[in-house]
């Protein structure tokens, strides 16, 4: 039987995990690390703690599975980060992550040369802070002597593939998030590389993520065990293998992934981005389709953090247990999710969290299921503007850490007023990358055939028609996120307007103040 390995390089493991022709999972794990915050909004981690995750993570496969036996290895990882290697292919400095914030003056000049509508039509999002680009531009300007002795741009997972095989490749999913890339082409953008000052020598080879980027290399066979010249599929970022292992691989089914970070996510047959760059469009990892793509940045990451912070050393499931005491609307207490700043439909490095709403009658249970119930309107933000845009899900996967609690797929089905299933492939990114291992070795013909084989429903929760889910979006809108973006051009005070007309008084909460960054005007309406 032909056997099959995926990796997904994350931000805080590289999971690998180890499946069969049938799409069962033999055998899983994820060797962790940490990344660092040197300074507030910036993260970095060190690209040989992936490496050294990775051999561990492969050296406990190999005690499941003959290495003659594994027939190919599929590649994922978190996105957008920056990996530079010299001219002898060392790393020059630690990884500038997904979730770094420290590039809002890039995006903006990068976004003045190339003008903001050009921008969105080569590469169907705007520039935006978590980028590639605009770090590779950051590099330039704050450490010329890293940038002089740059000789190749990696993707978090293609410094794996490097060490692997020792070739510079990635997939055209992948290279959607660098802003770098002309996403309905797939083919790297000559003005972007351009606004940036990048050669295009120093990119990395593009493929579909169901093509072979190479082989196991004698260097890498002995690093890890494997066998040399087993072949290595290109993969996909992330989110689209993640997809992938969902099976959003067709028109009408979207997913939703409830980890460090949030994403909603539907296939698309057709390149037609958001006209306003709300949502992400980039390319899927089914060859010749796109997908549409809203993401949270604090997702499970908020629940995490009042676990980790405000949980007085609960469990989650006790934590869960507890907000489900809560009624529904958590009694007018509000969470805004924005830790790590906000991506859709928010693009604001500064915008932060906050509890709204706090009375006295309001205690754990209430603050427990009001961090549920923020992440979950913030992302019917996205789904309202897929819904905009014409798609209409006919049901939505869940998955991810998050989607483990019974609640919170309730809450989904309920504000979402959909039909939530999870599936039985619960390995998120890297059972996809090792199902398109499966088609790339040619053990499938496409990934939609991949995905019939392998994955089942195991599970579906559905709208509880006694609660009224849309009057608690509209109102958190209303209070916490409209204005958003664009923020304000001035700094006001804490309590800084009152206005009234003959229906209703606004009070006008601003809270930028060098307290919850550029969270524009909240707005609470008395009737």
């Amino acid at each position: 039987m032909a056997f099959f390995i995926g990796l997904d390089v994350g931000t805080s493991s590289t999971k690998a995990v180890l499946i069969n022709q049938k799409g069962e999972v033999v055998y899983t794990t994820a060797p962790a690390y940490n990344f660092s915050k040197p300074k507030p909004s910036w993260a970095e981690s060190d690209p040989a703690d992936w490496w050294q995750a990775t051999r561990t993570a492969i050296a406990e496969i190999l005690q499941h599975v003959e290495a003659k036996d594994i027939a190919g290895i599929g590649m994922s990882g978190q996105m957008h980060g920056l990996v530079l290697l010299d001219e002898k292919g060392s790393v020059l400095r630690p990884c500038i992550m997904w979730n770094d914030q420290r590039t809002a003056a890039q995006c903006a000049e990068i976004t003045a040369k190339v003008g903001a509508a050009k921008v969105l039509e080569i590469t169907g999002n705007p520039v935006l802070t978590g980028f590639t680009a605009p770090k590779i531009v950051w590099v330039q300007q704050n450490e010329p002597d890293v940038w002089a002795r740059a000789r190749h741009i990696l993707l978090p997972k293609d410094y794996i593939r490097y060490c692997l095989s020792g070739d510079f490749a990635t997939d055209v999913s992948d290279a959607s998030g660098m802003s770098l890339l002309n996403v309905g082409e797939r083919k790297w953008s000559p003005e972007m590389l351009q606004a940036c000052g990048v050669g295009i020598g120093m990119m990395p080879r593009l493929l579909e993520s169901t093509e072979v980027s190479g082989q196991v290399s004698a260097a890498g066979a002995s690093a890890t065990g494997l066998l040399e010249g087993t072949p290595i599929i290109a993969g996909g970022g992330d989110q689209a293998a993640g997809a992938v292992g969902c099976g959003i691989v067709r028109s009408g089914v979207v997913s939703c992934t409830l980890g460090t970070s949030g994403v909603l996510f539907a296939h698309a047959d057709s390149y037609n981005p958001d006209p306003q760059g709300r949502l992400h469009t980039f390319c899927a990892a089914v060859p010749g389709k796109w997908h549409f793509m809203g993401v949270q940045l604090s997702c499970a990451g908020s629940y995490q953090w009042y676990h980790d912070e405000m949980g007085g050393g609960a469990s989650f499931p006790e934590l869960n247990e507890l907000a489900a005491k809560a009624p529904a609307g958590s009694e007018g207490l509000f969470f805004l999710p924005y830790l790590s700043g906000e991506r859709t439909p928010h693009p604001d490095p500064d915008a932060r969290g906050v509890f709204f709403g706090i009375s006295l009658r309001h205690g754990k249970a209430h603050m427990t299921r009001a961090v549920m119930e923020g992440v979950t309107y913030g992302l019917r933000d996205a789904l309202e503007i897929m819904r905009e845009l014409g798609l209409s899900p006919r049901q939505i996967v869940a998955s991810g850490g998050g989607a483990k609690s019974l609640l919170w797929k309730q809450m989904l089905a309920d504000c979402f007023e959909s039909t939530i299933v999870t599936v039985n492939a619960t390995e998120g990114a890297a059972f996809g990358a090792a199902l398109l291992a499966a088609v790339g070795s040619g053990h499938f013909d496409s990934v939609e055939s991949a995905c019939d084989a392998m994955l089942l429903e195991t599970g579906r929760s559905s709208r509880d028609p006694t609660v009224l889910p849309t009057m608690p979006f509209i109102l958190f809108i209303e209070t916490c996120t409209q204005h958003l973006n664009p923020p304000s051009p001035k700094r006001r005070g804490w309590w800084n307007n009152y206005d009234t007309d003959k229906t209703t008084a606004t009070v006008v909460a601003d809270c930028v103040c060098g307290l919850f960054g550029n969270l524009d005007l909240i707005r609470y309406r008395v009737h």
